[in-house]
C-alpha cells in the first residue's frame, strides 16, 4: 500500500480523513482571511490545477528560488494593503468624533516631513481592473457593518458591482466614462464622482473614475501641524474642480503608507 496516500477518505474508517506527513523540517502556515479573500485563492488554484495549499506553496517556492522576485511581491503586497485597508486620520479625536492636536503615532511619518500629499475627493470608493487599456472588472467598497466590528472586522473590502443592481448605477456610469486605455495592467483603487454621486461636491457634470495612483492632484507646501492643517484646509479649494472646496488631504509615504485628514474633521470654533 502506498504510504503516502493524499488526503482523502480510507476505506477502513470512511468518517476520517487521511494523514499526510509533512517532510522533516517543514512546518504549518495558518491564516485568517475574509471568504471573499478565500474565493479569490480558490479561482486562482482551479485556474492553476492545485489545490490552494500548492498555490502557497509555489508562491513561496518561487520566492525560495528566485523565480518570484522579493520587490514583486512586497509591490503586490503594499498595494493590497493600500485598497483594503482604512487610511488612518492623522489626529485622534474627541467624544464628538473631532480631531484633536494629539497625533497618532502611525502617522508621526506626516510631521517629520516624509511623503508628499494629495487632494482627498470627495465620492465613492471603488477600483477598476484593466487589462490591456480595457476595463475588465468594476467593484465597490463595502465597509464592516456593526455586528462585524463585534466580530473584530474593522477593514473594508470590495465586492463587484451589478448591472442589474440601482445602487450601483452610477458608479458603472462613472466607470464607463472613464478613459483607462493608458492605465497599465492592474487593480486601481479609484474615486468615483459625478453628478449622482455623493450630491456632487464637486459641481462635475459627468461621472467618471479618478484613480489615486495615476491622477489625484498634488498639493505643494502643505502643513504639517494641528493648527497649520486646520488653517490651510479651511481655505483650500479644490484643484480637480476649482471654485469648490476640497474636502481634504491625503498623504503618501515612499514605502505604500498613507495618512488622510479632512476639513469637516477640525471642530468649528477653537
Amino acid at each position: 500500500m502506498d504510504e503516502h496516500r493524499g488526503r482523502g477518505r480510507p476505506r477502513k474508517d470512511p468518517a476520517a480523513l487521511a494523514r499526510w506527513t509533512p517532510p522533516e523540517g517543514w512546518s504549518r502556515l495558518v491564516a485568517w482571511i475574509s471568504p471573499e479573500e478565500k474565493k479569490a485563492l480558490k479561482h486562482v488554484a482551479v485556474e492553476a490545477g492545485v489545490s490552494v495549499a500548492d498555490l502557497v506553496r509555489a508562491l513561496a517556492s518561487g520566492l525560495a528560488t528566485g523565480a518570484v522576485t522579493h520587490g514583486e511581491l512586497v509591490g503586490q503586497v503594499i498595494r493590497g494593503k493600500q485598497v483594503m485597508e482604512k487610511i488612518p486620520t492623522l489626529f485622534e479625536r474627541d467624544e464628538r468624533f473631532h480631531v484633536v492636536d494629539r497625533p497618532r503615532p502611525e502617522c508621526a511619518w506626516v510631521f517629520e516631513g516624509a511623503g508628499v500629499g494629495t487632494e482627498k475627493l470627495d465620492g465613492t470608493n471603488v477600483r477598476l481592473t484593466v487589462r490591456s487599456g480595457h476595463l475588465v472588472r468594476v467593484e465597490k467598497r463595502r465597509n464592516p457593518g456593526k455586528a462585524q466590528k463585534q466580530q473584530g472586522i474593522v477593514d473594508g473590502w470590495y465586492v463587484d458591482t451589478s448591472g442589474e443592481s440601482a445602487e450601483d448605477k452610477w458608479i458603472l456610469a462613472a466607470a464607463a466614462n472613464t478613459d483607462v486605455s493608458a492605465w497599465p495592467d492592474g487593480e486601481h483603487p479609484c474615486e468615483a464622482l459625478g453628478p449622482r454621486i455623493q450630491g456632487n461636491p464637486l459641481g462635475l457634470d459627468d461621472h467618471l473614475c479618478v484613480p489615486f495612483d495615476l491622477a489625484a492632484p498634488r498639493l505643494t507646501e502643505v502643513p504639517r501641524t494641528y493648527a497649520g492643517l486646520r488653517e490651510f484646509l479651511a481655505g483650500l479649494d479644490s484643484r480637480y474642480s476649482p471654485g469648490h472646496p476640497a474636502e481634504g488631504v491625503v498623504f503618501h509615504h515612499p514605502d505604500g503608507r498613507r495618512a488622510k485628514i479632512k476639513r469637516k474633521d477640525f471642530p468649528r470654533t477653537a
